[in-house]
């Protein structure tokens, strides 16, 4: 127990994130079946390290501004172990990182002071910060805890606005299409999309951007 308590900062839990081996079945699981909105995705291609394939990230609101995230990578065929266990814990040794790191808590922090305090504490510890990044609407930083589990502490760089939230239905409506017709890649992904993007593109001139972000 610290001699002196530290200020409690963290504002609950900003997403839980795991890999999935069919988003097809989680997107009609926790959209369809649970009626969880789709608040978020990001389509990354050329990502990371060389190795590292395309995906899709996706997110569900689970209420009280938490949010459930799952990653899709394309092209990618985990070594499977058996038919046991959850769509981690049944794979080897042979797992390559990227999938590992994908199943990981995000706690939310309202302020860049806050994070930046994180931060300092983390790196005096002996599990010190390994990245600080900002990508599309938040900036992160990242460790792993003494059990191994990678640890995201979050903000919000700015408000998420109407179009960011119909690009993430459309892109989660996209990966369930392609998945359907068998062509489970980015490329058709990207294709389906923007039939979709052109599709509504009436009701996306009518949805208004926060004055915040203009």
């Amino acid at each position: 127990m610290s001699a002196t308590p530290l200020p409690h900062l963290a504002r609950g839990v900003d997403h839980a994130a795991f890999p999935t081996l069919d988003p097809a079945a989680t997107i009609r699981f926790y959209r369809d079946v649970l009626g969880f909105p789709v608040v978020h995705s990001i389509c990354a291609a050329g990502w990371g390290p060389e190795k590292h394939p395309d995906f899709v990230h996706f997110f569900f609101d689970i209420g009280n501004n938490d949010r459930i995230a799952f990653f899709h990578y394309f092209g990618f065929e985990p070594p499977m172990v058996s038919e046991r266990g959850d769509a981690f814990a049944r794979f080897n040794d042979e797992m390559p990182g990227f999938y590992i790191t994908s199943r990981h808590l995000a706690i939310h922090v309202e302020s860049e002071e806050h994070l930046t305090e994180y931060q300092r504490r983390l790196d005096e510890s002996d599990w010190p910060t390994e990245m600080r990044v900002q990508h599309e609407t938040i900036e992160s930083i990242y460790t792993h805890d003494p059990n191994g589990y990678m640890l995201e502490i979050t903000r919000a760089l700015r408000p998420v606005t109407p179009q960011e939230d119909q690009d993430a239905a459309i892109s989660v409506q996209a990966l369930l299409d392609i998945a359907d017709a068998g062509t489970l890649t980015l490329d058709a992904l990207l294709q389906r999309k923007a039939e979709l993007i052109l599709a509504h593109a009436e009701e996306w001139e009518q949805l208004t951007i926060p004055e915040e972000v203009r």
